[in-house]
C-alpha cells in the first residue's frame, strides 16, 4: 500500500513539472520560466544562469546593433520565434529612445511583463532651426515634448567643436515662447552663450547640442544642430546696413487659399513697404498651384521667399506649429532688415497720409518694438453696384468690402506688431515677451494700425453677399448683431497699388 501511494504521488510531480514545461513553450521564449527545485537543483540553477547571460547578451546586443541587420531566423528559441519577433519593437523603442537597458530588472520575483508599443511615440526634441546671434551667441528652435518640458525638467547643454581643436562647452538657456499652448509639443528657444568667441577664424566648426529625458533610465540625446564652413563665418553681417529696411514673417499658411486674395495682399504690401522690402511665406498645405501662379514673378523679381513647412503637420503642437514658424524666421531675418513685421495675410497695413511708416519706427532709437491696433472690416458688407455688368466681381477685396466694426468698449482686440529681431530672445504671435533691449510702444489712435478681413483669404468665391444702397452707405449699418460705419481708407489706393503691380511683375491673372 506504501509503495502504491508512493508511486502515486511521484506521477502527480511528474505530471505537474510536464504542465509547467508546456506552457512555458507555449508562451514562447518571452514567458519568465519557473523552475522546483529538486534533486537536480544545481543543474537547474545553471540552467538559469545560463539564460539571464544569454538575455543580457541580447539586450546589449541589441543597443549596439540596428534590428534590421539582426536574422531572427537564426537566433535562438527558433520554435518561438513569433514571440520573440513580437518583443522586437520594444527593442527597437528601446534604440530610438536611447534608453540604458542595464536600469531595468528582468529577473526579479513576479510574472514577467513585456510592454508592446503601437503607433508613434511622442519624441523627445525636433529641431527646425539654428542661428549664430553674434561672434559667441546662438539660438536654436525647435519643438520638445511636452510632458518631458513640464514636469521632467529635461538639461540641456551645447559646445562648439572645430576640427584639430578642443571642445568649447557653452551656457544652454531655454525660452518656452508659446505660454504653455503646446499640445504634444511646445515649442522651446534655446540660446547657446559661450565665454569666448568660437570659429570667428574662419576656421569652421559645428555647434553641437545634448537634450536629456529628465531620467535616469535614458541617456540624453545628441546632434549637431549648426555647421560653419571654412570661410564662412562673417564679421560684417551683425551690423548696419542690411540687405532690406522691412521683412515680413509670416506664419503658417494652410487651407484652400484663394489665389486672388493673396495676389491682392502681396501687391498692397509690396507698395507699402517699398522696394526695399521682402516676404517670407511659411507654405503649412495652402500654397497649391494656383497660389503659385501669382507668387512666381515676384518670387523671381526676389521679393519673396517660401519655407515648405508641410512635414510640421506630423508634431501635433498649437495651430500649424505658429508659435515655432514664427521664432524660426525671428532668427532668420535678424539681420536681414531693420524691422520686422508680424501679422496675417489677411490684414492689412496703414499709416494716415499725414505720415509716414519711417517717421513712426525711427522717431525713437530707443524703442525696438512697435504693437499696432486692429480694425474689424465685414468681410460681406458691400455698397451696391449696378453700373457695370460684373459689378463687384472684378473688383480686389479691400477696394469693395468698405465697413469696419464699430468696436465695443472694454473689449481688448488683437495687436499685430513690428520688432527689431536682434534685439528679441524669442517671440510670439502677437508679440515679443523677450526683449533684451529697448522699450515697447503701443500706439494709440490711428497712426499705425492694419484692417484685417477675417476669414477672406480662404473663401474661393464671391465676398459681396450683403448690399447696402448707395445713397445709403454713409449710414450705421446693422449687420450680424455688430454696427458698422463706412471706411474707404484703403479703397482710396486700389489704383495705386495695381499700377505698382503692373510696374513691378506685369499683368497677373486673376484666379479666385
Amino acid at each position: 500500500m506504501k509503495d502504491f501511494k508512493e508511486k502515486a504521488k511521484q506521477g502527480i510531480r511528474e505530471t505537474g513539472s510536464v504542465k509547467e514545461k508546456v506552457w512555458s513553450k507555449e508562451l514562447g521564449c518571452q514567458a519568465a520560466v519557473r523552475f522546483r527545485m529538486s534533486t537536480c537543483s544545481d543543474v537547474r540553477i545553471n540552467v538559469v544562469y545560463a539564460l539571464v547571460v544569454a538575455c543580457g547578451f541580447f539586450l546589449i546586443l541589441a543597443q549596439l546593433l540596428p534590428l534590421r541587420s539582426i536574422d531572427t531566423s537564426k537566433l535562438w528559441c527558433n520554435d518561438s520565434s513569433k514571440a520573440l519577433i513580437d518583443v522586437l519593437p520594444l527593442s527597437e523603442s528601446f534604440l530610438h529612445e536611447n534608453i540604458n537597458a542595464s536600469a531595468f530588472d528582468t529577473t526579479s520575483k513576479g510574472d514577467l511583463r513585456v510592454f508592446t508599443p503601437h503607433g508613434l511615440a511622442t519624441h523627445l526634441f525636433i529641431e527646425m532651426g539654428a542661428y549664430r546671434g553674434s561672434p559667441r551667441v546662438f539660438s536654436i528652435v525647435g519643438l520638445i515634448a511636452k510632458p518631458i518640458e513640464s514636469f521632467h525638467a529635461p538639461p540641456y547643454s551645447c559646445e562648439w567643436l572645430s576640427q584639430g581643436r578642443k571642445p568649447i562647452k557653452g551656457k544652454a538657456s531655454k525660452t518656452l515662447p508659446d505660454w504653455n499652448y503646446g499640445k504634444l509639443y511646445t515649442v522651446v528657444v534655446i540660446t547657446c552663450t559661450f565665454r569666448q568667441d568660437v570659429g570667428v577664424e574662419k576656421e569652421g566648426g559645428e555647434l553641437v547640442l545634448s537634450v536629456g529625458y529628465g531620467d535616469q533610465f535614458r541617456q540624453p540625446e545628441r546632434f549637431t544642430v549648426l555647421t560653419e564652413k571654412q570661410g564662412e563665418y562673417n564679421a560684417t553681417m551683425f551690423n548696419p546696413p542690411y540687405p532690406y529696411d522691412y521683412v515680413y514673417c509670416g506664419s503658417s499658411v494652410y487651407g484652400d487659399v484663394s489665389p486672388q486674395r493673396m495676389r491682392e495682399w502681396l501687391a498692397y504690401h509690396a507698395y507699402f513697404l517699398g522696394d526695399r522690402s521682402h516676404f517670407i511665406f511659411h507654405d503649412a498645405g495652402g500654397f497649391h498651384p494656383d497660389v503659385w501662379t501669382v507668387l512666381e514673378p515676384w518670387i523671381k523679381n526676389g521679393r519673396v521667399s517660401v519655407q515648405n513647412i508641410r512635414q510640421q503637420e506630423l508634431y501635433d503642437a498649437y495651430y500649424h506649429n505658429q508659435f515655432l514658424v514664427v521664432n524660426d524666421c525671428l532668427f532668420r531675418s535678424r539681420f536681414m532688415a531693420n524691422w520686422t513685421f508680424f501679422f496675417d495675410i489677411d490684414e492689412y497695413l496703414h499709416v494716415p497720409p499725414t505720415t509716414s511708416l519711417p517717421a513712426i519706427l525711427d522717431a525713437n532709437p530707443n524703442i525696438t518694438q512697435i504693437t499696432f491696433e486692429q480694425v474689424l472690416m465685414s468681410d460681406e458688407l458691400c455698397v451696391a453696384d449696378n453700373t457695370t455688368v460684373d459689378g463687384h466681381a472684378r473688383e480686389w477685396a479691400f477696394e469693395k468690402l468698405v465697413y469696419r466694426k464699430v468696436l465695443k468698449r472694454g473689449v481688448r482686440y488683437d495687436r499685430k506688431y513690428v520688432v527689431q529681431a536682434r534685439h528679441a530672445t524669442a517671440t510670439g504671435v502677437h508679440m515679443s515677451m523677450n526683449m533684451r533691449k529697448g522699450k515697447n510702444l503701443y500706439p494709440k489712435g490711428d497712426r499705425l494700425r492694419y484692417y484685417h478681413y477675417h476669414g477672406a483669404i480662404n473663401q474661393r468665391k464671391e465676398l459681396c453677399s450683403v448690399f447696402v444702397r448707395p445713397q445709403n452707405k454713409t449710414d450705421v449699418q446693422r449687420h450680424r448683431s455688430q454696427n458698422h460705419r463706412l471706411d474707404e481708407t484703403l479703397a482710396m489706393t486700389a489704383d495705386l497699388v495695381k499700377d505698382y503691380e503692373r510696374q513691378t511683375v506685369g499683368a497677373l491673372p486673376f484666379i479666385l
